[in-house]
């Protein structure tokens, strides 16, 4: 069975670990509405993809 020769520091440890942390989702600011949308998804409420219509729009509720 493999065993360590030897401990791993804390410091080691975080150094491993430090891309692990959850990040924060990006929004983009949609030029025609002015809402904050995620990048690469269809913005629901007026159903615009890059600036063409994909799908019909939500009615609002």
């Amino acid at each position: 069975m493999a065993v360590p020769k030897r401990k791993t520091t804390p410091s080691r440890r975080g150094n491993r670990r430090a891309h692990d942390g959850l990040k924060q989702p990006t929004y983009r600011e949609d030029q025609t509405t002015g809402e904050l949308v995620r990048p690469h998804h269809v913005d629901l409420k007026t159903g615009m993809y890059r600036g063409r219509q994909v799908i019909e729009p939500k009615d609002s509720f």
